[in-house]
Order: structure tokens, then sequence, then C-alpha cells
């Protein structure tokens, strides 16, 4: 019987908020500096109060809502106590036997329980014999998520987490960027070949979706090398060496009992239906679009392929720009849908990545796109007038005036410029009328060249044909 890997995920992600979870201090992720942000509260000066961040619970609150999860009427935070250096008071505000948001699932794995806690400070540890420790991110609002153990393997993982970023983003709760730690992952992780759980381990130190699904392919793998070398795996919890490419032991791995939990005394109970900010269905009403929403709305309504569906979900840039092309025109037609798809995902998307910082105007797009729609100008010309609108962002038939383009197809002799072609590549044509079709495509290129992509290859590919046929 082969061995069935079980996986539990634990995600933490930083809120996006003015201030930290229990203070005034600014919650700023991009601050360099350390240790700016800070304040008694958040470095636990004896004699300070804590005060609630309410936007930090209506965060979690609209997650639990979009997860389809059951709103706690009442909640509260606890004291989670153990003593690292980074964590100023000895121990840490959470939630234990009282989540915001229980049950609710995401891209088919089930959820179990979405609480609110503090963030710690950050560590350190390159400065050779010693650890440095900046305040600033200690008591930010940090959403912990934590599924039933349904997940069966890395891929499976890594497609949740990366929803999970979508959603919080969609959201407005946060951005989630791993590489600059505003959303950590942990795979509780453990094999057996039975329908009884194997000894759990957890791997933390993830930074990156592709590491998640590295950790956790390696570590099943090492978890059954174990075994069938006769050994026993260990409770523990181990980090990810992106480096080497492996997981290593850290230390054993803490129960729930070992944090000695209990409410924190400084803070009120929280009844949330009775805030009126809180109020269920308002919010329902306030929810933008879901990621998975607008997957099914493109290509159901506009007949995308799933991975074009999936650039506009990821691309809130890509996603407003084909949106403000579309928004009215009832009597669009699916050829012209599909032009702007296919010239947003492809071109310009290409444009971008290498190198372009501007996206056209919607105006010249559009314009740009009726003089390929109806022909007047080739596929080629527009490629080449796109790639000139990312730089120059005029009306693309002033740029083709500028630029000396030739828009229409009918000014040019195009008989007389393929049989110049043909007489100029007389190899090229014996080795077509040999069989050799690359030599038609060497043809065409050569035609389009000297036509300075005014014709569209297949009328080139058409006349080329004719001419060494007669």
């Amino acid at each position: 019987m082969e061995y069935k890997a079980t996986i539990g995920l634990e995600i933490h992600a930083e809120l996006k908020t003015r201030t930290k979870m229990f203070c005034n201090s600014k919650n700023d992720p991009d601050e360099k500096r350390p240790n700016v942000n800070v304040c008694p509260v958040c470095m636990a000066h004896p004699g300070t109060l804590p005060v609630i961040n309410k936007e930090a619970v209506k965060h979690v609150i609209r997650v639990g809502l979009a997860l389809g999860g059951d709103i706690a009427d009442f909640t509260e935070f606890d004291r989670k106590n153990y003593f690292y250096p980074d964590i100023p008071k000895g121990y840490q505000l959470s939630q234990y036997q009282y989540p915001i948001v229980s049950g609710g699932s995401l891209n088919g794995i089930k959820i179990t329980r979405v609480h609110l806690e503090e963030d710690t400070a950050k560590s350190n540890h390159e400065k050779g014999d010693y650890t440095l420790v900046d305040f600033n991110r200690a008591g930010v609002p940090l959403m912990e998520l934590v599924t039933d153990p349904v997940v069966k393997n890395a891929t499976e993982a890594g497609a949740f987490a990366r929803e999970l970023q979508l959603l919080l983003r969609s959201l407005g709760a946060g951005e989630a960027n791993m590489d600059k730690g505003e959303m950590r992952v942990e795979a509780n992780i453990s094999v057996s070949k039975t329908d009884k759980f194997g000894t759990k381990v957890e791997v933390k130190n993830i930074n990156s979706f592709r590491a998640v699904e590295k950790a956790i392919d390696y570590e099943i793998k090492r978890q059954i090398e174990v075994l069938e070398e006769g050994g026993e795996i260990k409770q523990e919890t181990r980090g990810w060496d992106e480096n080497k490419g492996s997981t290593f032991s850290q230390r054993e791995k803490e129960s729930s009992h070992d944090y000695r939990y209990f409410p924190d005394p400084d803070l009120p109970k929280l009844k949330l239906r009775e805030i009126a900010e809180f109020d269920l269905e308002k919010l329902r009403k306030e929810m933008p679009e879901f990621p998975w929403q607008k997957r099914e709305k493109y290509i159901s309504q506009f007949g995308m392929r799933p991975e074009q569906a999936e650039m506009f979900v990821q691309s809130d840039i890509f996603a407003a720009f084909f949106n403000s092309l579309v928004l009215g025109k009832d009597n669009l037609s699916p050829e012209v849908i599909s032009g702007y798809v296919n010239f947003i995902t492809s071109d310009l998307a290409g444009l971008l990545k290498d190198g372009a910082n501007n996206v056209p105007s919607v105006g010249h797009f559009d314009e740009l796109m009726n003089l390929w729609g109806k022909k007047e100008i080739t596929t080629r010309m527009a490629k080449d007038l796109l790639a000139i609108m990312v730089r120059d962002d005029r009306a693309p038939e002033v740029l083709m005036k500028d630029n000396n383009l030739t828009a229409n197809a009918n000014d040019i002799d195009l008989d007389s410029v393929v049989s110049e072609i043909i007489n100029a590549n007389e190899k090229v044509v014996a080795d077509y009328r040999a069989g050799k079709e690359a030599a038609l495509q060497f043809l065409v290129g050569q035609g389009m060249k000297e036509t300075r992509g005014s014709v569209e290859p297949a009328a080139l590919r058409e006349t080329i044909i004719k001419i060494i046929n007669t």
C-alpha cells in the first residue's frame, strides 16, 4: 500500500490598516528605518493598555463572509504565553477558544477557523554573533487562517495560498506579498499508509508560493524515506532552506497547553452583532467581486480561455483596462471582444514585460482596435503601432503619419512587390517547388518586410503561390 500525505495549512497575513492592532502606532510595511513605528503600548511598557483596532476586526469578518464561514457573535482575545526576543510583552495577543470565523471553504479546501492576533517583531540574524530586533512590525494586525487537514499534495497547497492572496487583495484587506513577509505559509505535513494520520511535522520559513510547493514535496519524500528505513517521525517544527532545497529541524513542536492561553483581562469581550459597523447584511452588500466570480464572468460572458481569464483576475491594471473598453457597449461582436483580449493578454502584456512603462489610454487603444477590426490596418501594423503607443500615447492615425506607416493595402501593387521578391530569391523559390514549406514562410516574411506590415500574411501567401504557379 502506498503512503498517503495529509496536509493542513496555517497562513498568516498582515492586514492593511492605518494603525497597529492594539495601539496608535503606524502600520507601515514599507518602513525601512528600524524601530520608528513604536510606542509604549506595542513596546509593552508598564501601565499601558491596549485598544482593539475596529478596522482589523472588520477585515476578518469580510474574509469570513467571502469564505462562507460562520461569523461569531461572541469573541475575545487571549494571551498566548511564550518568551522570544521578538515578543515584547512575553505573550502574544491572539484568539483561542472563540475565533471570529469558523468553517467555510476556499478552492474546495475546508477552513477550520480564521482569527485575529498581533504580529511579532522582526529579528535580523545577519550580524554575525548577535541578533538585532526591529519592533516596527510588533503589534501589526495579523490574520491567521487554519485549514482542515484535507490538502493532499503540494499543488493543492500552492493553489490555495495563491487564491487566498487574490481574495485578500480583492477585499482590500491586505497586499499579502510573500517576499515582504506580509503573508507567511506554514504547512503541517504527515504521511501514512492507513486512514489514521501519521505524526505531524510543521514546516516554517517559507517565503514564496513555489517554495511552499517545494518544501511540501521535500518533506513528504523525507518522511517516507525515514519510515521505509525503519525510523520514526518526530513531532517537530522544521525550517525551509531555499538554497539547499531541504527542510531542517528547529525545535520540538509545542502543543496548545504549552502556551497557557487565558483571556486577556485588559481587553473587552466583543458581542459583534451589537456593533453597527459589523452588521453582516451591510457588509455583504459592500463586497466586491471575488476572484472566482471574475473568472466565471470572463469565461462565460466574454468567451476567454481559462489562462486569459486568469491574467485579468491576477492583474487589476489589465482588468480595469478591459472593463473600460467593454463597459456600456452591449453590441460588441465576439470577434471584437476576442481582439481586445488577444491584444491585451499577448501583445500589451508582452510589451510591459519587456520594459514598457505605460499602458496606452483606453480611447487610443480602442481606436487602434477599430482600425484593425475594419481591416484598415493589418495585424502586423496594429502590433507595431501598439509598440509605439506604450511609449508615445497618441492617436494611431497620428502615429501612422509621423512614422510613415502605410495604412491601406490597396495602395500597394502586391503583384509587383511579390514578383520582385520571387526574382530576388530564386533558390528559395526552387526549395519551395521541391516541397520545403519553410521556404514559403521565408518569402512571406520578405513580403511583410517589404510592405512594412501593411498587408496581411494570408494575402501575401496567396499571391506568392499564385505567381510561382503561373
